[in-house]
């Protein structure tokens, strides 16, 4: 028996792949998997109650009655402001207006009352920023955008009352656009500009679990693998063009959840998300000769990040059968260690404060959030053979609206 969302799926699938694209994240990491998970800061591991539980924690679909899909975006705005010092004087530079917009689409499938089937595409990784061409922090960097879209099915079983597991595996497509200036070797001639796009297909793992002892309390465990992406693609230098390769491991996640219901109408969860960005050690590129020269064929960019916590507090409260409305905190850490810090990514660790609401009509759920996302200020020290000069990243901040749309069909 075919599941009947499968085709209705790939093709909004395919629809929402061509809005995906990056944003802010600890690291470059994204944690919105749907609007109800925005609003509560990300904690829904241990309710995982909704077609969402395939981002958060797959285990939960067991909870989920016969054919439900849900489909969705967040729209985000990041900006923040560099100030650098130059011969001139201090300048202070704003990053371009940019609105990105990653997608989540789920579709689950209760075949017995043992067996689960999920399939959930959406952006686990992505990174934004723009500035001016011709900004004092131009020769490391005027423009980097990575954009990743995951592809993950999944099979949950419902062990007993209290106890489901789940597994999965996943296809990650990512694609990257990095520029930025180099200096001409001709007194006076204008800067020479530098572009590397790639993309590349890496494959990864998931397993989950979640337990309710009781009716009013519940655990959930997620792990995501570490995935490999070997990018190839093209590298030119003002109009010549060769090919270029490198290796980018992206991080393994733990998400632990715990959820509890003091009352029937309130739900409280505490959720904390390691992630292993120890594996971004550096980033590696390998040149065609006609790009820079023979001497210039390797060029490798240490970046030695550290794993991180995320932590985050979500509720919601059920106003009646129509309406809920819920809130969360998140604070966020930074993998990036000052003598690594680059201006692909001026950042810092973060807080997030999010509100929204859900509304239910006969078969249909829609879910709205809103987080505001605010960077601490950093200073860095100038690493000029790298075009880092003495910097601060001040004023960061994002603004994000989440929609989801969820039906039982």
């Amino acid at each position: 028996m075919r599941c009947p969302c499968c085709r209705r799926f790939l093709v909004l699938a395919l629809t929402l792949g061509l809005l995906s694209q990056a944003a802010y994240g600890a690291g470059f990491a994204l944690y919105e998997g749907s609007a109800r998970g925005n609003a509560m800061g990300g904690a829904l591991t241990g309710s995982a109650d909704d077609p969402s539980a395939l981002y958060y924690n797959p285990a939960g679909i067991t909870q989920l009655e016969g054919v439900q899909v849900m489909g969705g975006l967040t729209v985000i705005a990041p900006a923040t402001k560099i100030t650098t010092a130059t011969p001139m004087g201090s300048v202070t530079t704003e990053t371009e207006d940019n609105i990105w917009i990653p997608p989540h689409l789920y579709a689950t499938w209760g075949v017995n009352d043992r067996v689960w089937l999920g399939i959930g595409m959406y952006s686990r990784f992505g990174l934004g920023t723009e500035f001016d061409e011709n900004w004092p922090g131009r020769y490391n960097s005027y423009k980097a955008v990575i954009q990743t879209l995951t592809f993950n099915p999944n099979v949950a079983l419902k062990i007993n009352d209290q106890v489901s597991l789940a597994a999965g595996v996943s296809a990650m497509w990512l694609d990257l656009d990095l520029r930025r200036k180099l200096p001409n070797p001709v007194v006076g001639g204008p800067d020479l500009d530098f572009q590397l796009c790639g993309d590349s297909i890496g494959y990864g793992y998931n397993v989950g679990a979640r337990w309710q002892p009781l009716d009013w309390l519940s655990f959930g465990a997620t792990y995501q693998g570490e995935v490999d992406q070997d990018v190839e693609g093209d590298a030119s230098v003002s109009g010549r063009k060769g090919d270029a390769s490198g290796d980018i491991s992206l991080p393994d996640m733990v998400f632990l959840g715990t959820s509890v219901k003091p009352t029937e109408k309130f739900t409280v969860e505490f959720d904390a998300i390691r992630t292993g960005w120890s594996s971004y050690d550096q980033f590696a590129l390998n040149l065609d000769p006609t790009v820079l020269g023979p001497d210039k064929t390797v060029l490798v960019s240490p970046k030695n990040w550290d794993d991180v916590w995320r932590y985050a507090v979500g509720v919601e409260y059920a106003l009646n059968e129509t309406w809920s409305l819920r809130a969360g905190y998140t604070y966020d850490e930074e993998p990036g260690p000052d003598d690594t810090a680059d201006y692909l990514l001026p950042a810092n660790d973060r807080d997030l404060y999010s509100v929204g609401a859900g509304y239910r009509w006969k078969e249909w759920t829609f879910d709205l959030s809103y987080t505001y996302l605010v960077i601490k200020d950093r200073t860095i020290a100038a690493r000029l053979e790298q075009g880092i000069l003495p910097s601060e990243f001040k004023d960061g901040d994002t603004h994000l609206v989440g929609l989801s749309v969820s039906r039982k069909i």
